[in-house]
C-alpha cells in the first residue's frame, strides 16, 4: 500500500505526456491544420477560385511551414488540391516535396511568438509581411490577393494545440 501514491503519480504522470499536444509545425500538428484546412469555408472556398487553379497544370499547390527558431529542417508540409470546386488539403506531415516552385507554391516561416501572435488573431497577413514578422517566398501577388483566406491560414496556430518544443528534426 506505500507504493500506491508513487505508482499513481507514475501514472498520472503518463497520462498527461500521453494526451501533450504535439509541437507546434510538427508532422503531427501538420496532419491536424490539413484537417483544421478542410473545416474551414474561408480557406477551402476562399481559395477554390484563382488561387488553386495556379499549379502549373501539377493538380496541386504545396505550402512549406516552419518556425524559424527551429530551423529549417523541421519544414512540414500541406498539399492542396481541387476537389469540387475548393481548395482541399489532402496531406500534412513529413516534407514530400522538397523541390518547390516558388511561381506557385509557398514557404513561410515566422518564430514561434510571431505564429502565435498571428493564430491569436494579434495582426494579419500584411502586417505580418510588411514588418517582416513573416518570412515568406511564394506568389506574392497572388497571396494579396486572397488576404482574407491568407488571414484564416495564419489563424491556424490558434486553432491547433501545439507544444513550444522544436519538433524533431
Amino acid at each position: 500500500m506505500k507504493y500506491a501514491p508513487i505508482a499513481l503519480a507514475a501514472l498520472a504522470a503518463f497520462a498527461t505526456a500521453a494526451h501533450a499536444a504535439p509541437a507546434m509545425m510538427s508532422t503531427e500538428w501538420t496532419a491536424q491544420a490539413c484537417d483544421a484546412w478542410n473545416k474551414d469555408a474561408s480557406l477551402t472556398s476562399g481559395l477554390g477560385d484563382k488561387w488553386i487553379k495556379n499549379d502549373k497544370g501539377r493538380g496541386y499547390k504545396i505550402i512549406h511551414l516552419y518556425r524559424t527558431d527551429c530551423g529549417e529542417a523541421t519544414q512540414t508540409e500541406l498539399k492542396i488540391v481541387e476537389r469540387d470546386g475548393k481548395a482541399m488539403c489532402v496531406y500534412g506531415g513529413a516534407v514530400q516535396n522538397a523541390n518547390l516552385d516558388h511561381a506557385v507554391d509557398y514557404t513561410m516561416h515566422a518564430t514561434t511568438e510571431r505564429w502565435e501572435e498571428m493564430g491569436a488573431g494579434e495582426y494579419g497577413p500584411m502586417k505580418a509581411m510588411m514588418f517582416g514578422r513573416l518570412k515568406f517566398t511564394g506568389p506574392k501577388m497572388e497571396a494579396m490577393s486572397v488576404m482574407g483566406p491568407f488571414e484564416a491560414f495564419l489563424r491556424l496556430p490558434g486553432k491547433i494545440p501545439g507544444d513550444k518544443a522544436c519538433p524533431a528534426k
